[in-house]
């Protein structure tokens, strides 16, 4: 994903990235930029490396070898944290505690100002502030993925990284998901997102990648393909 080289601040800024597990190697080589108020739409089959690509840019993991800079910075700088917010397949939410209990931990830890009023606002924004009081452990998967949204939210991210966010929702929720991105969109964030569906990610992204085999297979340039065109570039990249 290179960019025009009179961009001099990015958000991504990523050069031979590797990532290696037990000597299997899953990231090879990648190498990528991405400015503000980008939304990059990551696509791929099932093992392509795009859950390990974004938990490298939430600093959940660290690369093999490579470097990685986010917002100029070290991605391991707690200030490089705070303008994260990552939504994964996992909840990151603590099953005895109720919702209002966990959004509380999440926000105390970034020092989320006013944020007894700022929860109460993200529940409702997830219709979930009637189960605000009930242990997670009672909520189903699409209202866990509904609270795990408004915890990603929770302190107002500069980048927003999904990992096919739209697993477990429900139609509420994929509304709240569609209307949370043109949001961003419109807010001029910068978003990164995975899926598995083109034609459904295509009107929110400016720009998109084929990631296969660890590696960037193919990107867009000035303009995203239709749907069907998508299809058969996918279908080149991933054989």
């Amino acid at each position: 994903m290179t960019q025009p080289t009179q961009q001099t601040s990015w958000v991504v800024e990523a050069k031979n990235l590797h990532k290696t597990f037990a000597w299997t190697p899953v990231l090879n080589d990648i190498s990528c930029r991405i400015a503000p108020a980008e939304v990059v739409g990551i696509f791929g089959p099932n093992g392509a490396g795009k859950t390990t690509l974004l938990r490298l840019l939430a600093t959940l993991l660290t690369p093999t070898s490579g470097r990685l800079t986010l917002f100029g910075t070290a991605s391991s700088e707690l200030a490089v944290r705070r303008k994260i917010g990552f939504l994964g397949h996992e909840s990151y939410l603590y099953p005895d505690l109720t919702p209002e209990e966990n959004l509380t931990f999440y926000g105390r830890a970034y020092q989320v100002p006013n944020l007894k009023d700022r929860i109460a606002q993200q529940l409702e924004y997830v219709g979930l502030q009637d189960w605000r009081t009930m242990p997670v452990r009672y909520c189903s998967r699409g209202m866990e993925q509904r609270l795990s949204l408004a915890r990603a939210l929770l302190h107002d991210p500069t980048l927003f990284l999904l990992d096919e966010p739209d697993t477990g929702l429900d139609p509420r929720g994929l509304s709240t998901l569609h209307a949370t991105l043109a949001q961003a969109k419109d807010r001029k964030k910068t978003v990164i997102l995975t899926s598995h569906d083109f034609e459904r990610s295509r009107d929110l992204c400016t720009r998109a990648l084929i990631l296969h085999r660890g590696r960037i297979a193919w990107q867009s340039e000035a303009a995203l393909p239709s749907p069907q065109e998508f299809a058969g570039l996918y279908t080149a990249c991933t054989r």
